[in-house]
């Protein structure tokens, strides 16, 4: 379970968002809303734990994840809006070289098939540099296949995708939650899931 507990956003003298609360349960999705500015991203970074809340706290299985810590970070898979990937390796070596420093082994069969699926056969040996940037993108979430984890934090997943590769993250999204698997994902498209979805709006 997640839970957030009367989280406070202030970045310099704003006030982003005040007594935010909800609670998460296997199986169930989070959906986060609002403007440019509004705080989605900085809620996100609560939720991992690269952000401290000026008040409240984050709690996994009922513990709060500051004392967790790599317990807490051995649960999570974190894909920020930021992609993070080396403009100099190719799409398969940024996938194994994640996968390293996650601290998990990874075959050259797994990574050929993730990115296969994400729509990249053909392209898994040319350099992140020469894709386009809905191709990093996929390369990015191509970790969802990889890293198995119980939590989902996804900034803005489905930012230059197309219909196709769209659908393909929604779906795996699901595939997550039917597996007990919890997500909270910040999204300005709309977004149809067959699981339970929450709903939030930051900085309304």
């Amino acid at each position: 379970m997640l839970e957030a507990i009367n989280l406070d956003c202030v970045r310099g003298e704003r006030r982003l968002f005040h007594n935010l609360c909800f609670r998460l349960k296997t199986g169930e999705c989070l959906l986060v809303r609002g403007e440019n500015g509004s705080g989605k991203t900085s809620l996100l970074r609560m939720l991992v734990g690269l952000t401290a809340p000026a008040d409240g706290a984050v709690h996994w299985q009922g513990s709060p994840i500051k004392k967790l810590g790599d317990e807490y970070r051995r649960e999570l898979l974190y894909c920020g809006h930021p992609l993070g990937l080396k403009d100099d390796l190719t799409a398969a070596e940024n996938l194994i070289s994640g996968m390293a420093l996650a601290e998990e082994s990874v075959t050259q069969d797994a990574v050929r098939e993730a990115l296969r699926q994400a729509g990249l056969q053909g392209r898994e040996h040319l350099s992140v540099r020469a894709l386009s940037q809905g191709q990093k993108r996929r390369v990015n979430l191509a970790k969802i296949l990889l890293q198995k984890r119980a939590l989902w934090v996804l900034d803005e997943p489905l930012t230059a995708l197309d219909t196709q590769a769209s659908q393909w993250v929604m779906g795996e999204i699901d595939r997550h939650l039917s597996h007990g698997g919890i997500a909270v994902l910040t999204t300005h498209q709309d977004i149809v899931l067959a699981g339970k979805t929450q709903l939030i709006r930051v900085g309304a």
